[in-house]
């Protein structure tokens, strides 16, 4: 739909504002807050990252990864606190 809006002063710059904050066209700013005011906001649907096969080698669990990461970390430590090289 199409309409002519007097907006006041005060209105118009919060709009810029937000225009600049959230890179929107003017429309845009409108309908967002026009939305958010009127209780219709649309909801953003949830982010879902991408997963990815690590292509670990059979017999190799991944969720050990880190445990086995600080199982050598301890490891080295003792050896520096030995004196070991």
């Amino acid at each position: 739909m199409r309409t002519t809006v007097t907006l006041d002063p005060d209105v118009a710059e919060r709009l810029s504002q937000l225009m600049k904050e959230r890179n929107l066209t003017f429309k845009e700013a409108v309908n967002s807050t026009l939305r958010r005011g009127l209780g219709t906001e649309v909801k953003a649907r949830p982010y879902k990252a991408p997963s990815y096969h690590m292509g670990l080698k059979p017999g190799i669990d991944g969720d050990r990864i880190t445990h086995v990461m600080d199982e050598i970390a301890d490891e080295e430590f003792v050896r520096k606190m030995r004196g070991d090289q």
